[in-house]
C-alpha cells in the first residue's frame, strides 16, 4: 500500500519543525507541529483510546454537540505545552477567513492532540503558536514522511518514530487516507524476530528476517518501555458522513495502530484517532438494508476498514523512513538486514 492522506481531494499537510542535528538528548531543538488543513464543510469525529492523552477542542467533536464542521486538526510535539501551536492556525485560518461565522469575524474549529517528546529536545524547546502558523501556512497536497514536523521528537520504544502516511480507494470510488505521528511506549517491531508484527506489512514492504546478531542486538535495547508515548493520527476520506459515522470510522481506525504497535493504547500512551470527512463522494444507500438500519452502516464499515489498513501502513512508512535524532536510533540502522 502506498499515498498519502493528500490522496483524499482538498485535503492538505503542512510541517514545520526546528532541529538541531548536532544535538544530544535533551539538549537541543528536536520537535516540531504538523497540521492537517480540510476543505470547507468537513465534518470530523475523534476515538481516544490511551489513559494519557493530551488533545484540544475534541468535545467538540461529540456527535451531540452543535459544531459540525473542522477547519484544521493539528498533530504536535510539546506535551500539553505544544497545544498553543493551534493557537497559531487558528490566527492564520482567520486571515483566511475560514470558521463558523459569527456576527464581527469567524471562529476556526481546531481540534488538536500531543504527543511527549520533551525528553529529545528539552524541556524549554517546545511548539509555540509560531509553529502551528508556519506549519498551517506551508500546507501542500503532499506530504513529507519520516523526521518531518510533529515526528521530529518522535519514538517507537527504543526506536525513532515518526510521521507516516498511506491510502487506499476502494471499488465504490471511495478514497481514505492516513496521517500518523508514531511515538509510542510499545513496539512496532518484534524483539524476537526484528521484523514488524504483521506478516502482511513485512511482504508489503519487501523486509526479510534480519541477521539473529542484529536481533540480539535489538533485544539488549528492548527492556522496559521507552519514557516517551502517545500516537496520534488523522484519517480522512471524500466520502459524505455523519459526526456519527466519522466517530465510528475513528473507533474502527484504532484497530491499525493495534495492529502494528505492541503494546498498544496503554495507560503510558495517549492515542488519539481524529476522521475527517469531506463529503466529496456520495454514495448510494443499500436498498436491501432493514428499515430499522442506518443508511451509513455499510459505507462506515467499508470506510473504518480501510482507514484501520491504511493506518497501519503509514505507522510501517513512519518507521521505515525515520531518521536518527538525538542519538535514537532508527529501524534501519539498528536492524539493517531486514532490507536486504
Amino acid at each position: 500500500m502506498a499515498g498519502a492522506i493528500t490522496d483524499v481531494g482538498g485535503i492538505r499537510v503542512g510541517h514545520h519543525h526546528v532541529l538541531d542535528p548536532d544535538a544530544a538528548l535533551g539538549s537541543g531543538w528536536a520537535t516540531g507541529t504538523t497540521v492537517v488543513l480540510t476543505p470547507p464543510g468537513t465534518v470530523g469525529g475523534v476515538d481516544g483510546r490511551g489513559g494519557a492523552p493530551g488533545t484540544r477542542e475534541t468535545d467538540l467533536l461529540d456527535p451531540g454537540n452543535s459544531v459540525r464542521h473542522v477547519d484544521a486538526v493539528v498533530l504536535t510535539g510539546g506535551s500539553a505545552f505544544g497545544l498553543a501551536a493551534a493557537d497559531g492556525v487558528m490566527t492564520w485560518l482567520e486571515e483566511q477567513e475560514r470558521g463558523v461565522a459569527m456576527d464581527g469575524g469567524v471562529v476556526p474549529i481546531v481540534p488538536a492532540a500531543v504527543i511527549f517528546d520533551l525528553p529529545v529536545g528539552g524541556w524549554q524547546r517546545r511548539p509555540s503558536a509560531d509553529f502551528g502558523y508556519r506549519a498551517a501556512a506551508a500546507a501542500v497536497s503532499d506530504t513529507g514522511i519520516g523526521t518531518v514536523g510533529a515526528g521530529v521528537g518522535a519514538r517507537a520504544g527504543v526506536l525513532k518514530g515518526g510521521v507516516g502516511t498511506a491510502s487506499v480507494t476502494l471499488d465504490i470510488g471511495v478514497t481514505v487516507g492516513a496521517l500518523v505521528v508514531v511515538n509510542s511506549a510499545g513496539d512496532v517491531v518484534d524483539p524476537g524476530t526484528g521484523l514488524p508484527w504483521s506478516a502482511h506489512h513485512i511482504e508489503d514492504f519487501g523486509l526479510v528476517a534480519p541477521p539473529a546478531d542484529q536481533v540480539a542486538a535489538y533485544a539488549d535495547r528492548h527492556r522496559e518501555f521507552g519514557p516517551l508515548n502517545t500516537t496520534i493520527a488523522v484519517v480522512a476520506t471524500d466520502a459524505a458522513l455523519s459526526k456519527a459515522a466519522c466517530r465510528r470510522v475513528a473507533v474502527a481506525a484504532q484497530d491499525g495502530l493495534a495492529r502494528t504497535i505492541r503494546p498498544c493504547h496503554t495507560p503510558l500512551d495517549g492515542d488519539t484517532v481524529f476522521a475527517l470527512a469531506t463529503g466529496a463522494v456520495e454514495v448510494d444507500p443499500d436498498p436491501t438494508l432493514p428499515a430499522s438500519m442506518s443508511p451509513e452502516v455499510p459505507l462506515m464499515t467499508a470506510v473504518g476498514a480501510a482507514a484501520a489498513d491504511a493506518l497501519a501502513s503509514a505507522v510501517l512508512v513512519a518507521m521505515l523512513a525515520a531518521e536518527t535524532v538525538a542519538g535514537i536510533p532508527t529501524y534501519r540502522g539498528l536492524l539493517p538486514g531486514a532490507f536486504e
